[in-house]
């Protein structure tokens, strides 16, 4: 299981993803709004998203884990 811990905290812009997803490494899965900037987090490996922890409109902190991927 690989859990996706945000950076930083903001906004969450856009959400492109949705539990059963399956993912490729490199994929979006959701873009952040940092101070005006869209930061977008791609998935570290391949595998089906298991938990998405954010929604759009979401505030979010950094270290929170925001997806699950398992493999």
């Amino acid at each position: 299981m690989t859990k996706i811990e945000l950076e930083t905290g903001g906004s969450v812009w856009k959400l492109m993803v949705k539990p059963g997803d399956r993912v490729e490494t490199g994929d979006t899965l959701f873009i952040l709004e940092v101070m005006k900037m869209e930061v977008a987090y791609a998935a570290p490996v391949t595998g089906e998203v298991s938990a998405v922890h954010i929604a759009e409109g979401d505030a979010v902190e950094e270290d929170q884990i925001a997806v699950e991927i398992s493999g």
